[in-house]
Order: structure tokens, then sequence, then C-alpha cells
């Protein structure tokens, strides 16, 4: 399947992060829904069991176990939909947010077609149930059924999409030249849509958190200059940071300046007695390094 062609690629780098934290560091696995072949089948018998930071057994599929094996000598834990990484600190891939990114901002679809919605009060089971057209389930649905190329396309429009929360991405920004306004839009829209979506996620969860990591829209923050109201849920907390991107896209970062929202090789930095915070692992290469 696809999943296995994936892991084919990517063994090298899994080896290498292995060997560079070695046996008494750990590497911790969150599927997102790209990535969701890792546990699709073990996912299906323990979803009405799931908490926000369930354990997931590292022989859950053959696909998990290959990639618990590339990742040695490092110690290996999977957890899904979640995990936390300290008491007050919730780290997530972020697709549940696009349960609420469709309906409930700028596409305007009845609720009704989009069937039940998770509520206040919601489990895990809630989100993994919930039905209506995802990006996150078409997106998937599309990727594992198109030609590679294909493919490629629809990943980077749903991104777009999801990021901008705009039905139609209009053809005239998704151009090199464009790239400045946008970063700018998305970052905008993202702000706008897909940070209160998380919070909702968080609130109905029921998590009591003062930070927040997650992915799945790639802007990578707060940066300097950020607002950070922008990264709040509703009263200020939790507080939300962005792992960014590992894609060099030049629809967003054409003669970018670093450090850039939409600069490969995001990341956030925990680290003890601090405050997460976003930064720049690539920020040092050039543009001809990446592409």
């Amino acid at each position: 399947g696809r999943e296995y062609r994936a892991l084919e690629s990517a063994e090298p780098v899994l080896r290498a992060l292995g060997s560079a934290l070695g046996p008494d560091r750990e590497a911790i696995v969150v599927p997102g829904n790209h990535d969701l072949g890792l546990i699709r089948s073990w996912l299906r018998g323990a979803a009405a069991e799931l908490t926000p930071d369930t354990a997931v057994p590292l022989d859950a599929t053959p696909a998990l176990q290959r990639l618990a094996e590339a990742l040695k000598p490092a110690r290996v834990s999977v957890n899904y939909p979640g995990v936390w990484l300290d008491d007050r600190v919730w780290a997530t891939h972020g697709h549940y947010l696009d349960r609420h990114l469709l309906p409930e901002s700028a596409y305007g679809i009845a609720r009704g077609l989009l069937g039940r919605l998770p509520s206040a009060g919601a489990s895990v089971d809630d989100y993994e149930r919930a039905g209506g057209p995802s990006l996150t389930r078409i997106e998937a649905y599309l990727l594992q059924h198109l030609p590679r190329r294909l493919a490629a396309l629809v990943e980077d429009l749903a991104e777009i999409l999801r990021a901008s929360t705009m039905p139609v991405a209009p053809r005239r920004f998704l151009h090199p030249r464009m790239a400045r306004f946008t970063a700018w839009a998305l970052g905008a829209q993202m702000r706008r849509a897909s940070i209160p979506a998380l919070a909702r996620v968080v609130h109905r969860l029921g998590l009591d958190a003062d930070w927040v990591l997650f992915g799945h829209v790639h802007r990578l923050g707060p940066l300097p200059g950020d607002r950070p109201s922008d990264w709040q849920g509703p009263g200020g907390a939790p507080m939300m940071v962005n792992t960014g991107s590992w894609v060099y896209e030049p629809l967003l970062v054409h003669n970018a300046r670093r450090p850039h929202p939409y600069w490969p090789g995001g990341a956030v930095l925990l680290e003890d007695g601090a405050e997460p915070r976003a930064v720049g692992l690539l920020d040092g290469l050039p543009p001809e390094a990446l592409r």
C-alpha cells in the first residue's frame, strides 16, 4: 500500500533520527490524517475506548511495527490522537480541527448536511465517528486513489484550502510571484479559522491544558511580530504553538526572507522550566539547497 512505499522513502531518515536519539531518549509518534494507515486497522477496534492520549501498541499494525524498528535504538512510543508532554502541555497532529473548520466558519454549509458534530463533553470517539464531508476524509480518499502526481496536487490544494477556509483558491494567487501575499492571506485566515477551530476541539474534549502543540496547518508560530492573542483560545487559554512545514513550497516562500512562517524545517522547542516556542531548524539553508 501507499504507506509502505512512504516508509521505504522515510526509513533512512527514521534510522538517522533513531541513531541520533540513542537508547536513552524517546521518539514519540502521534499519527495524523496522512499517516492513519499506521494504525487504521487497530483504530477500528479501539475507537470506543480512546482517550486524548491513548497509548497504541507498537505491534498494532505491521506498518507501525516497521516504523518502530526503523527508529531503534531510540525508545519508541505511539499515542493517538495526542499525548501529554507534561501536566500542562498537550500535543496533537490537529486534524480534528477540520470537523469545526468546515461547518462553523467560512464555508457556510448547512449543519444538517454534515452529520453530528462533537459538542461540549465530547469524547475522542465522537470525533472519530463524526460524519460529513471533512477535508481530512476527502483528502485521504483522493490520495489513496489518484495517481501520484495528481495526489500531490490534491494534497497541496487541500493544505491551502484548509489554511485559508476559502471554498475556491483564486488561480491568480497560486503563483510564486504572489507568494508574499498568499502567505500573508493564509496566515490571517489560519488565525481567524483554524486556531479557533482547534480551541473548540480542546474545549469539547474537556482538556485542561495551558499549551497545545499542533501541526496539520503548516504555519509556524507564533513567531516574533505575531500577536500572542491570535494564538490563544477564548479567555487566553490554551496557548497554541504550530510546528510549521517541512515542504519547500514556492507558492508560499518564493523570494522569502527567514525567519518565515512557511519556510521548511519548523519545529517546537520544549525545555524544562520554559514556555514552548516555535523555531526554524533550517533557516540557515538557502532555497537552492531545499528545492
